[in-house]
């Protein structure tokens, strides 16, 4: 009987992915039969509009620097990795979006921690135990 591939949800904030990010993956996809799905949010300022034009542009930009980086994250996964860039600027909207739209069985985070927010408990891995997924907190640094 064969068993389903693990649906891995891989958020960063930076379309070029650190060197941390990639090792990571690599090192995921050794473990088990795996999809990744990177997503992006979008790096446009928060306060503009869904419709504002310099939404799409910066979208359109971070698109561009993701698909040069597709094959190399494909190489470490070692298989086809799907990635895009989120209409959503805060990374909880983004994976929230994805999630309700297709399946995902474990999420990886590659994304800068605010420290107040931590102090709180109110951070993203934090936000993220309500859905019940195992999460992976991958150091953000420095890009590949």
């Amino acid at each position: 009987m064969k068993t389903r591939r693990t649906r891995i949800l891989v958020v960063t904030d930076s379309a070029e992915p650190t060197a941390a990010l990639v090792e990571a993956i690599r090192h995921r996809a050794e473990s088990g039969d795996v999809q990744f799905r990177v997503v992006v949010p979008n790096p446009a300022r928060a306060e503009l509009h869904l419709l504002h034009p310099e939404r799409h542009d910066k979208a359109h930009e971070a698109e561009q620097v993701l698909d040069k980086a597709l094959p190399g994250l494909e190489i470490a996964a070692g298989g086809r990795v799907i990635g895009s860039v989120s209409v959503r600027n805060d990374p909880m909207d983004a994976i929230e979006e994805t999630i309700f739209n297709e399946p995902v069985d474990e999420i990886m985070l590659s994304v800068a921690r605010h420290g107040f927010a931590t102090r709180l408990h109110q951070d993203l891995p934090h936000r993220l135990e309500h859905f019940g997924l195992p999460v992976t907190v991958v150091p953000p640094g420095n890009p590949h």
